[in-house]
């Protein structure tokens, strides 16, 4: 009996190389619970110390540097508003010929506790049109995400008025914490992969 098939494969480590916070552009949306994958790439641009130019061929906010591994990584905050973002991803990916699963998406979350965070390789949009609009111009789902809860409105005061609402104070404080959180989760990401990164933080509690 041959032995051809005896050899087990290593899966393919998926390391971002494009890291994408979604979010709306104008002043007004500032601080806004939609807004946390913008606050999230400003705080790893904060970390590596990468500076911001607007890049109107990508249709965003855009940054450049070497990563913890010495490797190019880019960070975009799309300028399309929320649901066109997939075209300033599209533009990236394509100047820059990188593959989907090369791209790291960070958004905000009804459906995970305030602070939660959750990495997954691939997955439907759940409703985020963000997320709807970079699947459809990536053609594919299979491209890691990152997601931090934002709670749900206990007020039932509708979902578009809490997801443009702004944090309060307390609320300030636990997102703090969990964008440092993000910050070691995408370093981790960036040295040893997204599905080992995923194992080690998406059951971490914050210490608030």
């Amino acid at each position: 009996m041959t032995e051809t098939n005896a050899k087990s494969t290593k899966p393919t480590l998926v390391i971002p190389q494009l890291i994408v916070g979604l979010g709306n552009p104008e002043p007004k949306y500032e601080q806004t619970r939609h807004n946390i994958g913008f606050a999230a790439v400003d705080a790893l641009a904060r970390s590596w110390q990468i500076d911001w130019s607007e890049n109107r061929k990508f249709q965003g906010w855009f940054g450049e540097s070497l990563g913890p591994n010495s490797e190019k990584i880019r960070l975009l905050k799309p300028t399309t508003y929320m649901n066109l973002s997939g075209q300033a991803i599209r533009a990236v990916t394509d100047w820059f010929k990188l593959p989907p699963e090369s791209v790291l998406v960070i958004y905000d979350d009804m459906d995970l506790p305030l602070g939660r965070i959750r990495l997954r390789l691939s997955g439907s949009a759940g409703g985020q049109g963000g997320m709807k609009s970079a699947i459809a111009h990536l053609g594919t789902q299979n491209f890691p995400r990152l997601r931090i809860g934002i709670g749900r409105d206990e007020r039932n005061n509708g979902a578009i008025s809490h997801v443009l609402g702004k944090f309060s104070a307390a609320e300030t404080e636990v997102i703090s914490q969990a964008l440092k959180l993000v910050v070691e989760a995408v370093e981790f990401s960036l040295k040893q992969g997204v599905e080992k990164a995923m194992s080690y933080y998406n059951n971490r509690s914050l210490e608030v």
